[in-house]
């Protein structure tokens, strides 16, 4: 049987990735080694923040035969699997960001893995646009998409300045 979700359910993954992406930035920011690689880290952070806030006030303007089940999943199971995507997959913050971070890397090397990261939650929110209703809030998703490929061009640009 196919998993399905319903809007809530992607609405909260979205934002544990906005959370775990402005977590992962604002580590980041503090093992960089250069002031104008942890200034744009920082705001990349804070832009994540916006998203989290976007997709919570989305999620709660959701009417209920949205929040409905669309899987008979007794066990919770679809909501499990969406937490364990959103941490296993894209800004995984159950690996400690010291590790993927450790202070020896180069600024290079902390911009590229930013940018994995960034692609990681495009390639989410691309399905995430086909499984919400346009009622529900697929224009602003469409626009969260466009703002996270402009984060991948900050990073691309700062990764070229250097």
């Amino acid at each position: 049987m196919a998993i399905t979700f319903n809007a809530d359910e992607i609405f909260e993954i979205a934002t544990t990735i906005e959370r775990n992406g402005a977590s992962f930035y604002r580590r980041t920011a503090e093992a960089a080694k250069d002031k104008g690689t942890q200034d744009v880290l920082l705001s990349l952070a804070v832009m994540e923040d916006d998203h989290l806030r976007r997709f919570a006030a989305m999620r709660s303007r959701l009417e209920e035969n949205k929040k409905q089940a669309t899987v008979f999943d007794p066990e919770g199971d679809a909501a499990k699997y969406l937490q364990a995507m959103a941490n296993g997959r894209v800004f995984d913050l159950r690996v400690n960001p010291a590790k993927l971070v450790t202070g020896q890397e180069t600024p290079q090397q902390v911009l590229k893995t930013a940018i994995g990261l960034e692609k990681d939650s495009i390639v989410f929110y691309l399905g995430m646009r086909d499984l919400v209703p346009d009622a529900a809030g697929k224009e602003d998703i469409e626009a969260i998409i466009r703002e996270e490929m402009a984060h991948i061009t900050t990073l691309s640009k700062r990764l070229g300045e250097l």
